[in-house]
């Protein structure tokens, strides 16, 4: 849909106004000190306004990702909260028990890793050492003990058949004990086996991995939102149980919106991606919106022949509130592609609130510090930057107020502190539109 035109000017209206402030005081209010810039006159791209609506940024219905019992739910609807922040708490106090046994065995498993690696302590290989030397002393003396006893049985003396047979059994029994802690000590000498150690250190990974799912799990516990924005829907409550899947909270991003604007098929080829726009919110008639148009959509409406644009307009937070809020109803200043020459002046001449804008021109004479002021209705037109094309009684070269014209009154003295130069032109015979383009 298309606002082919601005409503009338409210004349009678402002002229009350001018009444009442010249009645007011018979001797008026004291000079206000003011910085000008004169209004200046370009060619630019003629454009119209078109009816959008305020959408955010980015929407989700965020959902929990595991089953359980809701025990925190700290936010209401239309609540900040920031990316990370804790939407829901969902009961956790089984996993939290798994979590601490599953710990303690990862403890466990890496210390006896940890042993293997750090391989036979020297004071284990001496008390091998000695044990080897110890059986080596009992086996030599079991083997002497066996030859005489061998000796006194050929030589036909008091040692019976048996006697040399248990001395022999003595011998070799010493023997193989000698050879068991000699083996021992050869072990704790070269240190545990590759095998072992690779063993151990797949029991670890394979605890590491189960105290890491236990803690994912407690992290899908707790439902986040994934960027910062405002609370639009609860889905939930304390105490409820909610599945995988179930929705927990709407989040909206507000901090920048878009203004989707429906656009006539004919006047799209003359938007591009990237150009400043201004940006009206009927709701919010003290303050003007730039945007810089994001998108034009390549897909139309088969019935009305519109596409949609997109218009990025960053928000304003008061007190963590955002002053522009999803819904609004807007109104978007497009270029439609006639050029014309227009008279422009800095959007910071604007004062808004009223029925429609106005700026505050300064009557007085050439190079004079001291002139009175008078508010001049306009309608507003394309933007360019910090210009915007105004339609009404100003003409180019007429000094406009930039700065202390908040308070100005109809009629008022005011002293000139600076002369704020225009910019440059952009392009004397080109358009402002399409130097943005």
């Amino acid at each position: 849909m298309i606002q082919n035109c601005r409503p009338t000017l409210h004349l009678f209206t402002w002229s009350a106004i001018f009444l009442a402030a010249g009645s007011a005081s018979a001797q008026g209010p004291p000079a206000a000190l003011v910085a000008v810039t004169p209004a200046i006159e370009r060619e630019v791209v003629s454009g119209q306004m078109f009816v959008g609506t305020v959408m955010p940024l980015r929407m989700a219905t965020i959902g929990s990702a595991v089953d359980g019992r809701v025990v925190e739910y700290p936010l209401d609807e239309g609540d900040r909260v920031e990316r990370g922040q804790m939407l829901a708490q969902l009961l956790t106090e089984t996993i939290q028990l798994e979590l601490a046994a599953a710990e303690a065995e990862l403890e466990l498993r890496r210390q006896a890793l940890a042993e293997l690696e750090n391989g036979t302590r020297p004071e284990e290989i001496e008390q091998a050492k000695a044990r080897m030397t110890a059986a080596q002393a009992r086996w030599q003396y079991a083997e002497a003990r066996r030859k005489r006893a061998e000796n006194l049985f050929r030589q036909g003396q008091a040692m019976s058949e048996e006697e040399r047979d248990e001395m022999i059994a003595l011998a070799v029994e010493a023997e193989q004990a000698y050879l068991d802690v000699k083996a021992a000590y050869q072990l704790a000498v070269e240190g545990p086996r590759k095998e072992q150690i690779a063993q151990a250190r797949a029991q670890v990974a394979f605890q590491q991995a189960t105290v890491d799912r236990l803690k994912d799990m407690l992290t899908k516990h707790t439902v986040i939102s994934r960027f910062a924005g405002y609370v639009t829907a609860e889905h939930t409550e304390v105490g409820q149980w909610v599945k995988q899947g179930d929705p927990v909270a709407d989040v909206a991003a507000l901090d920048e919106v878009e203004v989707v604007a429906q656009v006539v098929e004919q006047y799209v080829p003359h938007i591009r991606a990237g150009m400043t726009v201004s940006v009206e919110i009927p709701a919010i008639p003290q303050q003007m919106f730039s945007g810089v148009v994001t998108a034009i959509v390549p897909q139309a409406d088969v019935q009305a022949r519109t596409f949609p644009v997109k218009v990025r307009v960053k928000n304003q937070l008061i007190e963590d509130e955002p002053v522009v809020k999803s819904g609004m109803y807007a109104r978007v200043m497009l270029p439609t592609g006639t050029k014309q020459v227009a008279t422009l002046v800095s959007k910071d001449a604007l004062v808004l609130g009223g029925p429609q804008p106005v700026i505050f021109v300064v009557d007085a004479a050439p190079d004079a510090k001291q002139g009175k002021v008078r508010p001049v209705p306009v309608q507003l037109g394309v933007a360019e930057g910090n210009m915007i094309q105004v339609r009404g009684g100003l003409e180019p070269g007429q000094l406009v107020v930039v700065q202390g014209n908040e308070r100005l009154r109809p009629g008022q003295d005011v002293q000139i502190q600076r002369v704020v130069p225009p910019p440059e032109a952009v392009s004397r015979g080109g358009s402002i539109q399409s130097q943005v383009r």
